[in-house]
């Protein structure tokens, strides 16, 4: 997983390498680009998440203990990252890039509201909750013992 500015860093770098290619369309187009171009970038991580997903990041999501779990917690945690997966699939883009921005790539409100449009930390925060929300909505309840 990228750490936030190293994002931010990156597409800042590959913009002002080409920034003779890039055509102004008045105020707020080089602003609009930048944004654009995060967006794809966290895109990007996203996928490398769902393609090779890390063990840091399963044990943040699901608090497994970092002693060597049993045969049935490996199971239980197996399904969880696919409920996980399965439920983040049916989340829009906007609410998808807000769930991976602050959960798994550990974006702060001020960086979500700059890369998803917001005008302020709290409508990115409120934004962030309500995803959150109704990604747990679509992801099956847990069964306890029988």
């Amino acid at each position: 997983m990228a750490d936030t500015t190293d994002v931010v860093q990156d597409v800042l770098l590959r913009t002002f390498r080409r920034i003779d290619t890039f055509e102004d369309r008045g105020k707020g187009a080089l602003r609009g680009y930048l944004r654009r171009s995060v967006m794809n970038r966290i895109h990007d991580e996203m996928r490398k998440v769902v393609r090779r997903p890390t063990g840091e990041l399963e044990e943040r999501l699901f608090n497994v203990p970092g002693e060597q779990p049993t045969p049935f917690d490996s199971a239980v945690d197996g399904e969880r990252a696919r409920h996980y997966k399965a439920a983040l699939a049916t989340l829009t883009d906007e609410e998808r890039m807000l769930v991976v921005g602050r959960i798994e790539l550990g974006f702060n409100y001020d960086q979500l509201a700059l890369i998803s449009g917001r005008t302020t930390p709290e409508a990115a925060r409120q934004a962030v909750r309500r995803a959150v929300k109704k990604l747990a909505e679509r992801m099956p309840r847990a069964r306890g013992p029988r």
